[in-house]
């Protein structure tokens, strides 16, 4: 269902991009007063087809198609270049293809146009923490949070207490994460951070109940079944360790989890 409406989508911003360049033979079909001096391509037209492509360069991150994403957030850019969203998008496709040097260099790009925006503050605060900048990351998801014009705040929340976990700080990384599942209650990332939690503090016990709830919500990725079986070791049920590494090594061989289930790096 949700790639039919992403088809839908695609098609409707193929649209109107289309509408918004009519060729010049045809537009000047058109009646105009001699009043009239409005350019073909006026400020509103010109970021409306950047947002369009933002948003195409969006849905094909999405779908994990990462050169076409590329592709359309750099036309976008070459549309607008000072649209803040396109090069916040952009940082986050570059960073999935480890660009690393360009991703920095789109944040600060998009932060330097729209520094108060809240998903440009929680996107940089992302990359940041995924690139070993925990405590720094910190302060841009607040900031974010803080933002009464954030549609999503959840997703900073649930970010920021991910990353709490990272500095080793439980307490708040539990208090931000119970704080996101009060927007939204079966959040199963959410539920996994609490399982998390519960594993580094030796509740294997409420590990696994919230395990069981990430598995009867979502199709359970390669961190949720290394998790699991770490769980069940821990707990001395072999069988359902050993169900749980046959489906990491069924589903993810290729998975850092299962190389390191190999290595026998348990911890």
């Amino acid at each position: 269902m949700m790639k039919a409406l992403r088809r839908v989508f695609v098609f409707f911003c193929l649209s109107v991009l289309t509408l918004l360049t009519i060729p010049s033979s045809l537009a000047q079909k058109s009646v105009a007063s001699p009043a009239d001096t409005t350019s073909p391509s006026t400020p509103k037209d010109i970021h409306t087809r950047a947002k369009l492509h933002t948003e195409l360069g969006s849905l094909y991150f999405q779908n994990g198609n990462l050169i076409i994403a590329l592709e359309e957030l750099t036309i976008a850019i070459s549309i607008d270049p000072n649209y803040a969203q396109a090069y916040s998008t952009r940082g986050l496709v570059l960073f999935h293809i480890k660009e690393f040097e360009s991703a920095e260099k789109d944040f600060q790009r998009a932060l330097s146009l729209d520094e108060k925006d809240p998903e440009i503050s929680n996107n940089y605060g992302w990359f940041l923490c995924q690139t070993g900048k925990v405590k720094e990351s910190i302060t841009h998801f607040q900031r974010a949070i803080k933002n009464p014009l954030y549609q999503t705040p959840e997703i900073a929340v649930l970010n920021a207490g991910s990353c709490y976990i990272k500095l080793g700080d439980l307490d708040s990384a539990e208090e931000y994460i119970r704080r996101s599942l009060r927007f939204t209650p079966e959040n199963p990332q959410a539920l996994y951070q609490l399982a998390n939690i519960s594993y580094k503090r030796g509740n294997y016990d409420a590990a696994k109940e919230h395990l069981k709830n990430v598995i009867r919500l979502s199709d359970p990725s390669a961190e949720v079944l290394w998790l699991s079986l770490r769980v069940e070791r821990r707990l001395g049920d072999s069988i359902s360790e050993g169900s749980f590494t046959s489906q990491l090594r069924r589903k993810y061989p290729d998975s850092p989890e299962y190389q390191e289930f190999l290595k026998g790096n348990f911890e």
